[in-house]
């Protein structure tokens, strides 16, 4: 379990595609990692499977999670965002996010605004379901609050976030470029619900 709250910004060292999956090297910068451990790589909750001390990771990604992720476009020195996972002493500053990537958003544009940034995105009607207006959102396991939510006429949906200037510093976002897809998980809670309302067969 994670809170989308980003430690780090990792270093893609190499990404080799192999029989369907995944293997990434990544400098962490986590110098205590520990086999088997959980990190979220852009949101993606992934084990790890080596370590150095020097914080240097190896992760494996199934054709699972590339089929749902941007892990695709990664090659060697993209920046992703890294989270190790909460404790039960954390404060949970973000919301719940349990690394479980639903699908990708389109980013649309990038706006200057007040110091901070307004940015837009276009999720599919799979995932612009669970949107609603100043909920929670995890885009590249950032933990984010939904200023709009706008439907449109394709069952998709156009959302509205505002970056403060901290978030942008110290993620991934600021080198984002519009057409980039980013990964999404929705709110788990607003999923659950769905679940427990759908009438019983």
């Amino acid at each position: 379990m994670f809170s989308g709250i980003i430690e780090k910004l990792g270093q893609v060292r190499a990404a080799v595609l192999a029989d369907g999956n995944l293997t990434l090297d990544l400098d962490t910068g986590f110098a205590d990692l520990e086999l088997g451990e959980s990190v979220a790589v852009n949101g993606t909750c992934l084990t790890v499977v080596t370590f150095d001390p020097a914080g240097r990771a190896e992760f494996f990604a199934s054709p699972e999670t590339l089929a749902r992720t941007n892990f695709g476009a990664l090659r060697a020195g993209t920046m992703v965002n890294l989270e190790r996972a909460v404790s039960m002493s954390t404060r949970l500053s973000g919301h719940l996010v349990q690394g479980h990537v639903d699908g990708l958003a389109r980013l649309d544009c990038v706006v200057p605004e007040a110091g901070a940034y307004r940015i837009e995105l276009t999720l599919p009607q799979s995932l612009g379901r669970y949107c609603v207006e100043k909920g929670s959102i995890a885009l590249d396991g950032i933990s984010l609050t939904l200023n709009a939510v706008q439907d449109l006429a394709d069952g998709g949906c156009q959302v509205h976030l505002t970056i403060i200037p901290h978030t942008w510093a110290h993620t991934n976002l600021q080198i984002r470029q519009p057409g980039d897809l980013l990964n999404v998980e929705s709110d788990v809670i607003a999923k659950y619900v769905e679940r427990l309302c759908k009438p019983s067969l």
